[in-house]
Parts: structure tokens; sequence; C-alpha cells
């Protein structure tokens, strides 16, 4: 095996915390820090894959969480699989925002937090930071809403069952080790297949399944405003902002460089790949379970399904649902706490790194554990809106999202911190076309709370106007960027060289310069979605009040 020394492969480079150098430490195996020897035959390749696969199937399957499956269980309870179609567009969205985050802390060493704050300063930067701490905060919560709603359905008392489950989600990041951590969030990942049992019970119609995740429809004679809304809360279930923190520095702790970007890249996709089949079972069951039944277009909650599934189909499929909604549940809040710690710990200058004990990592696991303590509490408190909660957090993650991503092709563009990984101009070019769609639909949101009336001709006329609007910005911006001497792709280098590549030290970088027409850009962005964010907590007390 080809080795290089620790010294001469890392000196210069930007990683701020000394316990994100070393060997990787995987759930299934370990690779040497200067390993370099080629993956020539299949079983080397999968033994590598076997020693990097952990991020992408945690963030993955982490956002299968509490609130998702209250969201899609609503979605197929009350409009059959009409809306299973947003799954698939969704696809390209969860590859594209991901697969950016890990390139940047494969290549950084940095985490996304403190990328933000250096490159755009504190005024950008605290939009971004205040937004996840704020949408992590109400998210744990809801993930323990989903612990209650499980127990309780299982007949286990309320109380205790949430403090045993946030002492084992603080309890199983504390140990010190970065392989137990990961070896405990797997087994999680693994439970999250109970959902394909339940499927087999249900036996949906296969035929109607894939119809309608190919081809887009509309629920016949449903509100469009409360649809629209459930639409919103299914990009912000499936793609929300947590996740870009939690990866990028999830893969620097890992230790994660650019030479095994294409493995990581493939535990994205066996992520993804779960991700869809859970979120695709639940809508499947969930409408054929309630389908000619008084419940169908009267969802309460996920304990109400568990309810559904034993009544019409067998006490064993609703008691696996709601150990599989316990299962993503604790995943759910290890993942996004541990996004807040990392962020956190960047800002702050925290050590933060798993691979320390609590004795070396003081703020780091106070902050993880205060959150998750602060979280579970609020959930014990009597009268604390928790119906409201979690169908807001969803949404307000939709809303929110455009922003997070906006900052993401940003940096994913800047070549003093991705040198030889920058951006393409395709992938450019798609991610503004993700970013157009989701500020339509944050868009559409706003003028159904506005105009409750509003029509699905209207709606359709709002899209494909915005997609004109689009196609002319779009165009513009081509043209402009085709004048300018800068380009966005850089030269081809050496393979070599771009697979040992890493950023160099924050203090080394040149200071990026924010142009006037993107300051105004991001300016316009940022007082929209703000106006939207009002406007979606006024429809979602709307819609809990009636």
């Amino acid at each position: 095996m080809i080795k290089i020394a620790t010294t001469e492969a890392l000196e210069g480079t930007a990683v701020l915390d000394d316990a994100h150098l070393g060997d990787i430490q995987g759930a299934f195996g370990t690779i040497a820090l200067g390993d370099v020897a080629p993956r020539r035959n299949l079983s080397a390749k999968l033994k590598t894959l076997l020693a990097i696969v952990g991020p992408g199937l945690i963030v993955m399957v982490g956002d299968n969480d509490a609130g998702a499956f209250g969201t899609y269980t609503q979605a197929g309870q009350n409009y059959g699989t009409h809306l299973l179609w947003t799954l698939l567009l969704l696809v390209p969205v969860l590859y594209v925002s991901q697969e950016m985050v890990l390139r940047l802390g494969a290549v950084s060493g940095v985490g996304h937090a403190r990328l933000i704050l250096e490159r755009f300063g504190k005024f950008w930067g605290a939009f971004s930071v205040i937004d996840l701490f704020i949408l992590n905060a109400l998210t744990i919560v809801t993930e323990f809403i989903g612990v209650t709603l499980a127990t309780g359905y299982l007949g286990l008392p309320k109380v205790p069952s949430v403090i045993l489950a946030g002492a084992v989600v603080v309890g199983a990041a504390s140990t010190g080790s970065f392989r137990r951590f990961e070896r405990v969030c797997l087994i999680l990942v693994a439970g999250s297949l109970v959902l394909i049992p339940i499927y087999l019970m249900v036996h949906p119609p296969v035929g109607q399944m894939v119809h309608n995740f190919v081809i887009p429809g509309f629920p016949h004679g449903a509100q469009v405003s409360t649809v629209m809304l459930l639409i919103i809360g299914i990009v912000g279930t499936t793609v929300a902002p947590w996740q870009l923190f939690f990866q990028q520095s999830y893969v620097i702790d890992k230790r994660i460089t650019p030479r095994f970007i294409n493995y990581e890249r493939a535990d994205l996709w066996i992520g993804i790949g779960l991700v869809v089949i859970g979120a695709a079972a639940m809508f499947g069951f969930s409408s054929a379970v309630f389908a000619g039944h008084p419940e169908f277009g009267n969802f309460t909650n996920a304990a109400g399904v568990s309810a559904g599934l034993a009544k019409y189909v067998s006490p064993l499929a609703g008691d696996l649902f709601a150990i599989a909604l316990l299962d993503a549940s604790i995943i759910g809040a290890a993942a996004v706490g541990l996004a807040t710690a990392y962020a956190s710990s960047d800002v702050l200058g925290f050590n933060h790194s798993l691979h320390r004990p609590v004795s070396k990592a003081k703020g780091f696991y106070l902050s993880y554990a205060g959150l998750i303590a602060l979280s579970a509490a609020l959930v014990i408190i009597p009268g604390v809106p928790l119906g409201l909660l979690t169908e807001g957090v969803q949404t307000l993650a939709g809303v929110l999202l455009p922003s997070a991503v906006v900052f993401l092709m940003l940096l994913c563009n800047d070549k003093e911190v991705l040198g030889p990984w920058v951006n393409g101009r395709k992938l450019n070019i798609l991610t503004s076309a993700i970013i157009w769609v989701l500020v339509l639909l944050s868009i559409i949101l706003t003028a159904s709370v506005l105009f409750p009336s509003i029509t699905t001709m209207q709606i359709v006329a709002v899209m494909g106007g915005g997609v004109a609007v689009g196609l002319v910005l779009g165009l513009y911006v081509l043209v402009q960027s085709r004048r300018t001497t800068i380009a966005l792709a850089v030269a081809s280098v050496e393979p070599m060289d771009r697979r040992t590549w890493r950023m160099p030290a924050l203090a080394t970088l040149k200071t990026p310069v924010m142009s006037t027409q993107r300051k105004i850009g991001l300016m316009t962005l940022r007082g929209y979605l703000i106006i939207a964010f009002a406007l979606v907590v006024v429809k979602i007390v709307e819609v809990a009040v009636r």
C-alpha cells in the first residue's frame, strides 16, 4: 500500500480541528491516511465503499424523520397517491444540493457555517446561521413529538419515553468514538426498512403508484391553497436546510478527502434510493389503508396511521409503523442536533469532532446535549401547540430552502475555496433552475395565502409566467457570462492534482468581492422570503384553528 507523509499531505490546508486529520474510521472499515493505492478490482472498490459509506445514508434517511412520516402519510391519507410525483421531481434536487456540500466538505475541510461567514461576512452569514438554528430547534421538537406518538401508541408512558429517547440520542454521540456513533446510526438506518414489510402487507395498487410517480397530477376537488401548503411541506421535509450543514461537517469529521469523492457520491445515491423507497411506501400504504373508509381525507397524525393499519390490516402492521416512527425520530434528532452542534462550534471556534471525548470538546457536546434537552422539555411541557409545530416546520423549511441553496451555489463557484472542484457551467444552469423552481413554489404558496380562492388554472398561469421569466433571466445571465473574462470552470488539471488538491488556510484566501448586482439579487431574495415566511405562518395558524 502506497502512503504519503501526514505532515506533507496536510500542510497549509484549512482544516480547523486536528481531530479531522487521520485515518478514515468508518462503521465497516478503515482507510489509512495517505493511502493512494489504486482500487483496480471489484473487491478493493467494495471494501473502500464500505469504509466510506455513512454520510449520505445518514443524512438522507435522517431526513425521513418524524416530520416526514407525518407529511407523507398525510398526503397519502388525504389525497391518495396523486402527489407521489413530487418525490421524482425532488431526486435531482436532493442529489445536486448534497453533492455540492459533500464536495465542499472533502475539498475545504471547513464546515458550511464557517465558510458562509468567512466568504460572505457576518451580515450575510448571520441570516443563514440564524435560520438554521431556529429551524433546527423546531425540527428537533417535532422529532420528540414523533417519539411521543410512537411510544403512546405502543402503550408506553410519555415523559419517561421522551427522557430515555433524549438520553439515547445524546449518549450515542458522546462516546468519543466516531465509528461507534456511525454504527449506531447505520443500525437505525437499517431499522427504516421496516416500512417495506408494511407496504407488502397492505399491497397498494402498483400500477396506479407508478403512474402517479411519473405523471404529475392534482387531487380533484381539493382546496388549492391547502394542497400547495402540503406540497411545500413535502419539499421542506425531503430537502431541508439542515442537511447541507450536516453532510458537509460529517464528511469532514469522517476525514474524507477529495480522493474518495466518487465513493461518497455512491453513498449519497444509495441514501437517496432509500429515502424515495421509504417515502413512496408511506404514500402507498396510507392511501390504500384508508381508501373507502371514513378516515380518508381526515388525517390526524402518525399515530392515527398506526391505528388505521391495526384496524384495517393487522395489529402487527400498526406496531411496525410505530416502531419505524420511533426509529426515524431518534435518527432525525441525532442528525439535526449534530448539524446544529457542528455549525455552532464552527462559528464559536470550539473543538468539534466525534473523535474527541467530552472532556476535550466540551462546547461541542454541551451545545448538542443542550439543544436535545431543550427540545425534549418543550414536548413534555403541557400546552405547547405540538400539532402546529409539526406542520409548520416542514413548510418553513421549504420556504427557506432557496436562500440556503443560493449560498451553496455561490460557494461552489468560489475558486479560492474549491479550486479545480468548482461547479461547471451545466451544473450551475441546473442549480439555478432548481433555485428558481423553489422560489416559484414559495410564490404560489404566498399567492394562495393572499387569495384563498385561487384556482388551479390561475396557479398554472403563475407557474407558466414564472417559467417564462426564469428563461429570460437565464438567457440574460448566460449571455453575460459569455462576455465576462472570468470563466466559471477551471482549466483542466492532472487527475492526481485534482484528487489531492485541498483549500488553503482561510487566512490566506483572497477576500471575495460582492458585486452590486449580486447584492441586489440577494437582498431581493431575502426580503421576499421574509414576507413569504410570515405569510406561511399565517396560513398554518389558519389551517390549525379550523
